[in-house]
């Protein structure tokens, strides 16, 4: 096999395999979303009302993955560039190039949209959870606080 042909099928096999590992690294952290560990577990519900809701951001993961997925395909376009000493130096420097660029990738792919509600339970205390933008609140809404010890959630 031409190594041209070789080479195109492994870099679109490395693409192929970052696109789908950034895709896996999605996860929704919203009202109506649960982990398979919170599943089946107890929880302790409160009553409150809305008190106010804003829009927020929620950051991106930051694993390993995405900058591990990134130097990979860097690392092989960088080996393409070149041959001899200059194709070692060019596969090192696509690598750090395809790192610092899978990481990024990684934190843009999996940001989310949040809202930080603000809620006064039924015995006076105020408490703010943020969460993904899954459901719509608003103030004067009665809603209901579920939380494990770990997480907590706004639902109605």
């Amino acid at each position: 096999m031409d190594m041209n042909i070789r080479n195109k099928r492994i870099q679109m096999a490395a693409a192929l395999l970052a696109v789908a590992v950034f895709a896996g690294c999605a996860q929704g952290l919203g009202g109506a979303t649960y982990s398979r560990d919170e599943a089946r577990r107890e929880q302790n519900v409160r009553m409150g009302v809305v008190e106010s809701v804003r829009q927020v951001q929620i950051e991106g993961t930051r694993t390993p993955i995405g900058p591990a997925a990134g130097a990979v395909v860097g690392g092989i376009a960088g080996s393409t560039v070149g041959g001899g000493r200059g194709s070692d130096i060019a596969t090192v420097l696509g690598a750090v190039a395809g790192g610092l660029v899978g990481s990024a990738a990684e934190q843009g792919v999996t940001k989310r949209q949040g809202v930080e509600v603000t809620v006064k339970l039924d015995n006076g205390a105020l408490l703010a959870i943020v969460q993904e933008a899954d459901e719509v609140f608003k103030p004067g809404d009665r809603v209901r606080i579920l939380s494990n010890g770990q997480n907590s959630r706004v639902t109605r």
